[in-house]
């Protein structure tokens, strides 16, 4: 299909969404646009100065005093429990990890404590289950239970890091944790699958049965994720690297005021997002590597009516010089996203890959529901994509609720894409169309496709290069 054909299909889908384009007499709009980026981005580097790490004390605690040893087969949970606790209990500081392969279960970090893996240290975490029992107040995929224990998790906590040049590794693998997932990819003999338990769950969020009698421990292969503060203040995550993760890697909860910088999450398995924060408030994720087997980064706010009986959005989050390769989607907000999401900023970032499916996503359904609103992008380079901006109204059991999600003021500028199979899947809904869409500065060099824009309402594309020709509406 030659391209002037495809420019007139894109055509036909935006004016049966009733768009206006971005003529002459569109100025005044355009003027107004610039207007509320500047005053926006102000916000976002209001946000970056007060999103501060946490002031820790300089007494270290070296895990080794406390009889942990590196060979990669001592059990050390139970020291790394006294390590921390010691540490607490003086008032914080750093517990110590040095060079070595320490073999661990769960660790559950307090007040005060920064957990700090030197150079060289390695985390190996238990697989067996039965490690991360008893069950633990958490998420997942957006709906509350009492389930196993993330492999580093705290809980109603503050002034709480995980910091270093080590690595954390979950040993999760084909054998271990991701056949829990199922599917034609997953699903090995033997073992049992997530399907149940995850149907029972999302019977008990519709049903609003109590969170302490959703118990979905022993035999629930509902995977733990690998880092969780949940409803914790003042968060550094700093220089770690994350591989092999059961489920979800990075997945703050209804906390506040989080700084994720300098992170790698490479893991490739099943629902491997790179990370998610969910219900947060006031997060800064910068200068980290992501290549997971699911979306890179993922903002969220509970799912259906868990999401809706908690009611708290993410908003003010700052993500920028991150650079993502394999994942679902780079930069996304959804699906849990039924609490809402506002004032997303992301900037100078760059992802490529021919396994990213997506650049910059917002997924959502009329069972999801959620406003969204206040989204903006600048200074973002894709290299290779399957599709490079989708806003998806139809994720997973499409128009099928009556929770119609909400979608509004979204701007993405000076976006910069080499190939894409797809440039555009943007549809809102005929009774709830996105509102105030700004394309502002984009160059696709290469496409297969342009897509489909429909029911946006004062869409505006301004210098906009598809193939080194104008796109215009």
């Amino acid at each position: 299909m030659s391209f002037p054909d495809l420019k007139r299909r894109v055509f036909l889908g935006v004016m049966a969404g009733g768009l206006a384009s971005c003529t002459l007499s569109d100025e005044a709009k355009l003027r107004a646009a610039n207007r509320a980026s500047t005053n926006a981005w102000r916000k976002a580097g209001a946000i970056l100065r007060n999103t501060e790490a946490p002031r820790l004390a300089d007494q270290i605690f070296s895990v080794l005093d406390f009889g942990a040893k590196s060979d990669g087969v001592f059990d050390n949970t139970h020291v790394f429990a006294r390590a921390i606790a010691t540490c607490y209990e003086a008032g914080g500081g750093r517990v110590l990890v040095p060079a070595g392969n320490f073999f661990t279960g769960p660790i559950h970090l307090l007040s005060n404590v920064n957990l700090h893996l030197e150079e060289g240290a390695q985390l190996l975490f238990s697989t067996k289950p039965a490690d991360y029992l008893p069950p633990v107040f958490t998420r997942w995929e957006g709906m509350e239970l009492m389930g196993y224990s993330p492999l580093v998790y705290a809980y109603k906590q503050q002034n709480v890091a995980l910091t270093g040049k080590g690595i954390l590794n979950g040993q999760a693998n084909e054998m271990t944790w991701w056949p829990w997932k199922g599917g034609d990819k997953w699903a090995k003999p033997g073992f049992a699958t997530q399907a149940k338990a995850r149907a029972q769950l999302e019977a008990d969020v519709e049903k609003n049965r109590p969170v302490s009698e959703r118990i979905y421990a022993e035999n629930s292969q509902l995977r733990p994720a690998f880092v969780q503060f949940y409803k914790c203040k003042n968060i550094l995550i700093e220089n770690i690297t994350i591989t092999n993760a059961p489920f979800w890697l990075l997945h703050p909860v209804m906390s506040e005021n989080v700084i994720i910088r300098g992170v790698t999450c490479a893991s490739l398995g099943p629902n491997s997002d790179g990370c998610d924060p969910e219900s947060c408030k006031n997060v800064v994720i910068e200068n980290c590597y992501f290549d997971t087997g699911d979306d890179c980064i993922a903002i969220k706010s509970g799912r259906n009516a868990d999401g809706r009986r908690i009611a708290t959005p993410s908003k003010n989050i700052v993500i920028r010089g991150c650079k993502m390769r394999s994942g679902h989607g780079g930069v996304v907000i959804g699906s849990e996203i039924s609490g809402g999401a506002r004032n997303i900023f992301a900037e100078n970032c760059e992802m490529s890959s021919p396994d990213l499916e997506r650049g910059l996503r917002i997924k959502t359904n009329s069972v999801r529901g959620g406003l969204i609103e206040n989204i903006y992008f600048r200074n973002i380079h894709i290299g290779d994509v399957q599709t490079a901006v989708v806003i998806d109204f139809n994720y997973e059991e499409g128009d099928s609720g009556i929770n119609t999600p909400h979608v509004r003021n979204v701007e993405v500028r000076n976006l910069h894409c080499k190939n894409a199979k797809q440039v555009f899947n943007v549809r809102g809904y005929e009774r709830s169309p996105i509102s105030n869409l700004h394309l502002l500065g984009a160059t696709f060099e290469k496409a297969e496709d342009i897509g489909v824009i429909e029911h946006v309402d004062d869409f505006i594309a301004k210098e906009v290069l598809v193939q080194g020709k104008p796109f215009s509406i």
